[in-house]
C-alpha cells in the first residue's frame, strides 16, 4: 500500500497505539484520535506474556519495560479453600526458553507508556470521540463529538468494546454485561507486614476467582482483580467499591486471600463486557481491531494481547498488499480462527486451572508467523 495513503486510528489505547507506531516506522502518515482527554494511571495491573513480548520486542520497546515489571518464575493456580496447588506452568528462563520471550506482569499504564513512546510526537489527538464516519467513495470522512472533523484513506477502529466504527463495519451493536464484576486494587505491599506472597496466584473459587501479583520487580506493590457474580446498572466504566463489599463476595477463601482482600484501602469495580461475535471485521476502507471487534472476557488474561497481536499481523498485511481490501481479506484470514479459540477458551474460564501447555498461545509470534491466503 502506498506510503501517501493517510491513515486514521481511532483509539489510541494497546492495539491502536501498536498499529499507529508500526506503520508509522514504516513511513505511514498515520494521526490518531483518542477520546480520552489525557491518560490517566488508572490502578490495574497486566500480564504481558512472550507472545506480546515478542511485538514489543520489533518496535523496541521491551528492554524498559522488562527492567520494570516482575518475571514471576511460575504462575501458581490455588484452590480457593485449602489453598492446594493444582497447576504451576513454569515461567522464568524455563518459559522464555519454551515460547521464545520473556512473561512479565506490570502496571498497565507501564506498557501503555513504553507502546506510546513509539509513536511518533504530536501525532495523537485528544479530546476526539468519534460520533459518525461516512464514506465517499475512496474517503472516510470522521465526525467528532468537539465538531471537528478529519478526512483519511483508511480508518483502523481501536476504539474498545463500546466502538462507534464497529456499528459501521458490522451494523448496529452493544456490549454485553455477563453477570459479573471485577474488583481491582493497587497497594503498597509494605501493608502485608512481611506476609510472603508468591510472584502470580490466581485462586479458583465455585463462579468466582482472585489473582494476586505483583507489578514490579521491587515488589512494592502488590495487585489483586476478582471475577465475582454481580449487577452492574451505571452508565460510569467502574466506580468506587467498599472493602465490604469484596470482604463479601470472598468469604470462605482461603487466609492469605482475605489478608490481601482486608489490607486493601480501596477498592474499584467494573463491569466485565463482552460482544456478540461478529464475523466481519472490515467494511470499505474501514478496519477493526481488539475489543472492537472480538472483546472477551478477560479469564484468559489476553485480551489486551490479542488487540496487540492483531496490530503486528494487520500492519504487516497493510505493508505487504497493494491495496487496503486484499490487507484487509488476509487480516481476517490469518487472526479470526486464532481469536475465536481465545475467546471460547476465555470464556470458558478454564485456562491454566488445571495441567495445560499454553504453548499455542504464548509460543505464537504475530511478527513472524506465515500469513496464510483465505481459504476458499
Amino acid at each position: 500500500m502506498k506510503r501517501t495513503t493517510r491513515i486514521a486510528v481511532i483509539g489510541a489505547g494497546l492495539g491502536g497505539a501498536t498499529v499507529a507506531a508500526l506503520l508509522q516506522r514504516e513511513g505511514y502518515e498515520v494521526r490518531l484520535y483518542e477520546q480520552a482527554r489525557a491518560f490517566e494511571r488508572v490502578g490495574a495491573g497486566i500480564h504481558v506474556s512472550a507472545n506480546v513480548m515478542k511485538v514489543l520486542r520489533h518496535l523496541d520497546a521491551d528492554t524498559r519495560l522488562s527492567r520494570i515489571g516482575i518475571h514471576p518464575d511460575t504462575f501458581t493456580s490455588r484452590k480457593w479453600d485449602s489453598g492446594e496447588v493444582l497447576f504451576e506452568l513454569p515461567l522464568g528462563d524455563t518459559g522464555e526458553q519454551k515460547y521464545g520471550a520473556s512473561y512479565i506482569t506490570v502496571h498497565r499504564n507501564d506498557l501503555h507508556a513504553a507502546i506510546l513512546e513509539k509513536v511518533q510526537p504530536g501525532t495523537i489527538e485528544f479530546g476526539k470521540r468519534l460520533i459518525d464516519v461516512k464514506l465517499d467513495r475512496a474517503i472516510a470522512h470522521l465526525s467528532f463529538s468537539d465538531e471537528s472533523a478529519a478526512d483519511a484513506d483508511v480508518v483502523i477502529g481501536a476504539d474498545g468494546v463500546n466502538s462507534k466504527l464497529r456499528d459501521a463495519v458490522a451494523g448496529p451493536s452493544k456490549s454485553r454485561f455477563i453477570g459479573a464484576v471485577a474488583h481491582r486494587a493497587i497497594y503498597p505491599s509494605t501493608l502485608l507486614g512481611g506476609m510472603e506472597l508468591r510472584n502470580c496466584t490466581k485462586w479458583w473459587g465455585p463462579g468466582s476467582h482472585i489473582l494476586i501479583y505483583y507489578i514490579e520487580q521491587s515488589r512494592n506493590e502488590i495487585y489483586l482483580v476478582t471475577s465475582a457474580k454481580g449487577e452492574w446498572h451505571s452508565q460510569a466504566a467502574w466506580e468506587l467499591c467498599t472493602r465490604e463489599e469484596v470482604v463479601r463476595a470472598f468469604e470462605g477463601f482461603h487466609p492469605e486471600v482475605r489478608k490481601v482482600i482486608e489490607t486493601a484501602p480501596e477498592f474499584t469495580k467494573w463491569p466485565i463486557l463482552d460482544i456478540k461475535p461478529i464475523d466481519k471485521w472490515s467494511a470499505g476502507n474501514l478496519v477493526l481491531l481488539g475489543d472492537a471487534c472480538h472483546a472477551m472476557t478477560p479469564y484468559m488474561a489476553s485480551g489486551a494481547a490479542m488487540a496487540i497481536e492483531d496490530a503486528a499481523v494487520l500492519a504487516r498485511c497493510l505493508l505487504q498488499s497493494e491495496a487496503h481490501a486484499a490487507a484487509f481479506v488476509l487480516y481476517e484470514a490469518n487472526r479470526m480462527p486464532r481469536v475465536k479459540k481465545v475467546q471460547k477458551i476465555s470464556a470458558e474460564n478454564s485456562f491454566l486451572r488445571y495441567p495445560t501447555d499454553p504453548t499455542w498461545v504464548f509460543g505464537y509470534d504475530a511478527v513472524t508467523v506465515p500469513l496464510e491466503p483465505q481459504q476458499q
